[in-house]
C-alpha cells in the first residue's frame, strides 16, 4: 500500500518539480544593490498582506538556494506549486504567496555596481 498522501498527490498531479524562471527584464537597468533593496523590502513586507510567515520564510529560503535545494524545502513545507517557477504558490491552507521574478532571478539588464 505506500503513502495514500503522496501517491494521492502524484495521481491528482499537484507535484510540481521546480524550474528557473524564463529571462526577464527590469523597466530599466537596474544594480544588484538595487536588486537586493528591492527583494529585502518585498520579503520585509510580504507576510503583511496574508498567508503565514513560516511559509513566507520557506519561500525565501526556496527562492535563494539552487533548485534542487529550494524542491526539498517547499516539499518539506507544505508549499503547493501553481506556477513551476514559484510565482504563484499555495499552502494547504489555500492561501495564495505571489512572488515577484525580482526576488527569483536577476533580470537580463543588470548592470555592475559603479
Amino acid at each position: 500500500m505506500g503513502c495514500a498522501g503522496s501517491s494521492q498527490a502524484k495521481a491528482e498531479g499537484t507535484v510540481k518539480k521546480i524550474r528557473k524562471p524564463k529571462p526577464w527584464k527590469h523597466p530599466q537597468p537596474i544594480t544588484k544593490t538595487q536588486l537586493n533593496q528591492l527583494r529585502d523590502e518585498f520579503w520585509d513586507t510580504a507576510p503583511h498582506y496574508g498567508g503565514r510567515k513560516e511559509i513566507w520564510d520557506a519561500l525565501r529560503a526556496a527562492a535563494e538556494a539552487d533548485l534542487t535545494l529550494a524542491q526539498a524545502i517547499v516539499d518539506s513545507a507544505g508549499v503547493i506549486i501553481q506556477s513551476s517557477d514559484l510565482t504563484v504558490c499555495y499552502d494547504e491552507r489555500g492561501a495564495k504567496y505571489e512572488l515577484p521574478k525580482y526576488v527569483l532571478s536577476e533580470p537580463t539588464n543588470m548592470i555592475r555596481d559603479s
